[in-house]
Parts: C-alpha cells; structure tokens; sequence
C-alpha cells in the first residue's frame, strides 16, 4: 500500500562560476593595447518556489538530483562569460527544508515555505572568477593573473510537507470524509466503503459567495494513531497546519460519541494544542432512515464535546450539524457556518494562523572567508595555502612562468598570506600547495 508522499531526500549541486580570462588586447597599429581579460560568468542557483497548485512531494520519488549550468569563461576585449540560468524546484506550499549536513544527526532547519511564490536558494552557485584586467596597477602592467571560478555549494536537503488550510476534516475510515470535500468543493477524490481509501490529503477550494477558504480531507486515523498506527504520523502532521477542523462522525454506528472520543484521544497524544483547535461536529449520513430516527438522541450524546465558554463555538441550535455528503442535505446550511467559524476564531484570537516553527527571518547560510591567520595548513612536509581567493587566483593562472609567479606573491603578500607562509616555516625549496598548484618556494 503506497503512503503519501510527504517527505523527500534531494541531492542539489550549484553550478560553479566561469574562469576568467588572461588575455592582452590585439589590434593592427596597437602594439600594447593593455589586459583585456574578461570575467567569468556566475555559476546557475538551485532555488525552491512554493507553488500552491502543487499538495505532495510526489515529483521527488522520480527526480532527486538537481544541478545547475556552470558559468561561461571570460572572453577578449573584458567580455563577461554567460551566467548560468537558475534551477527552479517547485514545491507545495507548506514545505518545510531541512539541511541533513554532512554528519549524520547534524540535521537542521533552514525554511518553512508558508506563501505561494515564496522561495529560497538551497544552493548558491559560484561567482565568476575575474580577468586579467582586475589585475592591472601601478606597478603592475602587463599582469598574468586571472581567477577561477568559484566552486558552487552541494547540499543534501530534507522536504518535508505539512499542508496549509483553512479547515481540516477529520474523522475515523469511511465516516465520509471524502465524500464531504466533493460535496462542498470542486474536488474530486476517489471514494469507496473500505479503509484507506484515500491515501493521501485532497485539498478543496470552499466557495461562498465572494468568499473561498481551503479545506483539507486528513484520513488515516485510527486509535493509535499518535504511535504511528494506521497512516498515523504522515496525516496527523497536517492537522498542525489547519486553523480550525471539521469532525466527521458516521450517524449510523453504534456508539458515535466514542468514536469522537477516540479521535480526540489520538489529536491530544500528538499534541495537546490541536484540541484548542475550533472544532466543528458534523453528522454524516442523515439520508438513512436510522439516522434520521436517531437525530435528538445523537445531538444529546454529543452536547458534552461542545465547550460553553468558547467564544468560537457554533451556536447551540446548529450543533452538531446533520448531513448527507451524498445527497447533499445540510450542506446548504454546513458551507456559511464554516466561514463564521474562521472569522470568529480568527477575531478570538484563537486559531489566527497555523503553526508554524519559524520564529523569525531564517538566515542565509553562506562560506565565511578565513583571515590570513588561518590561510596556511601543514600538510606532510608542505604548506598548503587554504585561502578561497589565493586558491582561486592560483588555479585561474599559469603559474609555470615566472611572471606570474611573481606576481601571485605580490598578491599574497597584499593578503598577508606571505608572512602567515614564512610564519609556518617556509624556506628556499619548500613545496607550497595552493588549489591544484605545487609551487617551489624561492
């Protein structure tokens, strides 16, 4: 039996920026037209977008690796190369990003996509290295250097959806909850008399009016449902992220009231904060002559589900609402009451907004350079410069002349690298490694 596809594992490589270019400028009659070398392009960023036309993760069971197109090199005549086009991802809103680190149980938090259209950049590509021509001083007119192009971050990411509605249906297997969405909203979920018929939530646009709000179908559970019995955990996650929910109850079993019970049970072991949730009793089936028969004595059974003092508590002639999903009796009068429930749990105070972990402006996680004081590592009987710009400056020139050579000193020594080298013991004959450089110290 296939569960629903609310979490994935994706694999994301930015792509890395363009090399510059060493190059001298060349026209007839212009002997020495100076540097010319353009820079790299940036490397393509693999960005995640909410898209609420999208309800599971269902598209990352056969796609799980995204990589971005690696910046153009720089060209003559300081042309920039061409930018990588961006990587977009869509995903539902109300997907949660975790980045799982290299460690394992180094996981962490870094979104909560809460809006259509919002988005993130997972993985930041490389900026293009610079051309000769950012090389050029005073002292230095014909310079040799350029830079590579900046290596663009992988990340191994973590989605996890939970979905954002105004109302979630809520219920014990085949109390109706299917064929209620189809009955107040344009959705049109399978539905059929055996548990488990839906195995994943259906989202439905509720019209009344001008008005529209979202409603949710969470099936699945069960007693023992909190333990992960039934579709357990993957559904009761989505309750989290409703503002006000809609209890289902079959009017044609034998103890109706128990059933409520039951699943309130299983929302409180999950988190007790899901029961100060607005709840609305709804009876299905009232088409059955049973039923029917049975109406005064149902209200009075679930009477003690109703707290007096909630300001958000439908008023007392309406509860519970009696319905038939399948021949649409009582849905007339259930659709208005499910916007006066919003609006007046909304103006309690209770239930405003979904929960949702993110407390602030989540920070963009980017390398930090590091100082000359940690710019060189002892690796064996060599020196090793860690430097980012000194590694990319060395693997963007040709270091096998001297030229240039003598030049990427003089930049390490603008750095403060050079001292940092001689501090580490860097002598006539030492090796020096920088970036995919060896480099004899003289």
């Amino acid at each position: 039996m296939a569960g629903i596809i609310d979490r994935a594992l994706i694999a994301a490589k930015a792509g890395n920026g363009g090399n510059g270019l060493v190059t001298f400028h060349s026209e007839k009659f212009l002997a020495k037209g100076g540097p010319s070398g353009g820079d790299g392009g940036r490397g393509a960023d693999i960005v995640l977008v909410a898209d609420q036309s999208l309800n599971t993760l269902i598209s990352f069971r056969y796609r799980k690796e995204f990589k971005g197109d690696h910046g153009g090199p720089g060209g003559s005549s300081k042309k920039h190369g061409r930018n990588g086009e961006n990587v977009l991802i869509k995903v539902p809103v109300g997907t949660q990003v975790f980045d799982i680190g290299k460690a394992e149980g180094n996981e962490t938090q870094v979104a909560d996509l809460v809006a259509d259209g919002q988005s993130l950049v997972i993985a930041r590509g490389g900026r293009g290295g610079l051309g000769n021509a950012h090389f050029v001083g005073a002292t230095n007119q014909e310079p040799l250097l350029a830079e590579a192009g900046e290596i663009g971050e992988e990340k191994t990411l973590r989605l996890e959806l939970k979905l954002l509605a105004d109302v979630g249906i809520i219920g014990m297997p085949n109390a109706g909850k299917s064929s209620l969405i189809a009955a107040i909203s344009a959705a049109r979920p399978k539905v059929a008399d055996y548990p488990f018929t839906t195995l994943e939530p259906v989202l439905g646009v509720v019209e009344f009016g001008r008005r529209a709000l979202v409603a949710v179908d969470i099936p699945g559970l069960i007693q023992g449902a909190h333990l992960g019995a039934g579709l357990g955990h993957d559904f009761l996650r989505h309750v989290e992220r409703t503002r006000v929910l809609v209890h289902l109850v079959d009017g044609s079993e034998a103890d109706v009231a128990g059933r409520v019970e039951t699943i309130n049970a299983e929302l409180e072991k999950f988190d007790p904060r899901l029961l100060e949730r607005p709840q609305l009793l709804v009876v299905n089936k009232v088409d059955l002559p049973g039923v029917a028969a049975r109406r005064s004595e149902l209200k009075a059974s679930l009477r003690r589900f109703m707290k007096p003092e909630d300001p958000t508590r439908p008023r007392e002639s309406e509860t519970p609402y009696f319905v038939s999903a399948a021949t649409h009796e009582g849905i007339p009068a259930l659709v208005p009451a499910l916007f006066e429930l919003l609006d007046r749990s909304t103006t309690s105070g209770q239930a405003s907004s979904p929960r949702v972990e993110d407390d602030g402006d989540l920070p963009i996680l980017r390398p930090r350079g590091i100082d000359a004081a940690g710019a060189v590592e002892v690796e064996g009987e060599s020196l090793r410069i860690v430097h980012r710009r000194a590694v990319r400056i060395a693997n963007g020139s040709d270091l096998t002349l001297w030229k240039a050579r003598a030049q990427f000193r003089e930049q390490l020594r603008r750095m403060g690298i050079l001292r940092e080298l001689e501090r580490m013991g860097a002598r006539a004959g030492t090796t020096v490694k920088v970036g995919v450089k060896e480099i004899v110290w003289d």
